[in-house]
């Protein structure tokens, strides 16, 4: 799979964790740390990457402004730690829904899904 990490949730451990589970990372600090959250999300839609974030603006982005968009994960309130035990927890029981316009939020006690 392959994802693109907001510069808010670009920890190297988040990275390493994917990583190492043989998916395609792409952080934005390393394309542009000051990217548009607009351009992030077109750049992750056309190269098919999940977008991984901490920003609610995306929410915005998508339910109110109507953009097109691929899956997005938000992390919510997470410590780094967290946030690698919650993508591991989505990857092993429900990566079949990272496919498509799907919203995704992680919190510690929950998994919401909203198509």
């Amino acid at each position: 799979m392959k994802f693109l990490l907001d510069v808010c949730v670009s920890s190297r451990s988040l990275e390493a964790f994917l990583v190492g589970r043989g998916h395609d990372v792409l952080s934005a600090m390393t394309i542009d740390p000051r990217a548009s959250d607009d351009r992030l999300l077109a750049l992750a839609l056309e190269d098919q990457r999940v977008l991984v974030t901490e920003d609610k603006d995306f929410g915005e982005l998508v339910f109110v402004r109507k953009l097109l968009h691929g899956p997005i994960v938000r992390l919510v309130e997470l410590t780094v730690d967290e946030q690698v035990n919650g993508m591991a927890e989505l990857l092993e029981y429900h990566a079949g829904v990272l496919t498509g316009a799907v919203l995704v939020t992680l919190t510690r006690n929950r998994i919401r899904i909203r198509r």
